[in-house]
């Protein structure tokens, strides 16, 4: 994927970037695996607002697209083109099995129309095929992770992202994940080979605010312009500092640095080595 820039026809325009689509192949989806995508705005079922700063934005379906990869083992798919999701940073591919079913899967990096993808124990280590961890070598880079088997990929999904598969041992497949963070997954979870597509997504500059509008993000004001009553880092005369000893929410709890995962949390003993490099006691 290629980045464009645009003409300074306007103070917006001059930073401005965007993504030239040169991976996209195919333009329009496939109906058969849309679905609508309610708006809420941030609010849950009792109207209240949870999740700060959402709402608007363009309309948008959702598509389906086929995490598990576990239905149709052993068959060949073709890939028909590649396409753009609104709904995440990485492209989707649709493919069509050999029996006529169509699905969307992730579209990794190097994924062109007309080549053959395969999911199963048998299948080849190839970019595209998803397997289990224990029949993909060590070394090979990977996406689309199942931490639960049967659960469906939820760890590297995002544009450019992959794990490095680091060692196998007994029931755990040890991984290197895009954090830094080492962590083992039991071994007869599913994987796709390769790196996830559209690796220069972190490059795009946004230009201007109605850009952000229309991805149903609201504006946020800063809680230092507010007063005393609305955010404790509000009030003083002039600009001032939040008074504080560090950065606040509006409800007076730490907002940098405190650290929220619970220490007895199940899973911690899977985990080798944290992100900042500290192994977890």
């Amino acid at each position: 994927m290629g980045i464009k820039t645009y003409n300074p026809y306007t103070p917006s325009r001059r930073n401005m970037t965007g993504s030239d689509f040169s991976e996209i192949t195919k333009k329009t989806p496939e109906k058969s695996l849309l679905t609508s995508k309610k708006k809420h705005a941030g609010r849950n079922n009792q109207g209240k607002i949870t999740v700060r700063h959402r709402g608007g934005g363009n309309r948008r379906k959702y598509r389906i697209i086929d995490f598990k990869r576990n239905a149709k083992d052993g068959i060949e798919a073709t890939v028909i083109g590649v396409e753009y999701d609104p709904n995440r940073t990485a492209n989707i591919a649709l493919i069509c099995y050999a029996d006529g079913e169509k699905a969307y899967i992730l579209a990794p990096e190097g994924l062109t129309d007309g080549m053959k993808v395969v999911s199963g124990p048998e299948a080849e280590i190839r970019v595209g095929n998803c397997l289990p961890l224990a029949n993909i070598p060590v070394g090979t880079m990977l996406h689309n992770i199942e931490l639960y088997p049967g659960k469906g990929g939820q760890l590297v999904r995002s544009a450019g992202n992959s794990a490095q598969l680091m060692a196998k041992e007994g029931k755990y497949a040890t991984l290197r994940l895009p954090s830094g963070e080492m962590r083992m997954v039991p071994i007869v979870c599913r994987a796709s080979i390769g790196v996830v597509g559209n690796g220069d997504h972190n490059l795009i500059n946004i230009g201007k605010a109605g850009r952000k509008r229309h991805m149903g993000i609201r504006p946020t004001v800063r809680g230092s312009v507010m007063n005393p009553n609305d955010h404790p880092h509000g009030g003083g005369e002039g600009k001032t500092g939040i008074g504080r000893p560090g950065p606040s929410t509006p409800w007076g709890k730490p907002a940098l640095g405190l650290k929220t995962r619970k220490k007895n949390k199940q899973s911690n003993k899977l985990i080798v080595r944290r992100r900042d490099g500290k192994a977890i006691k």
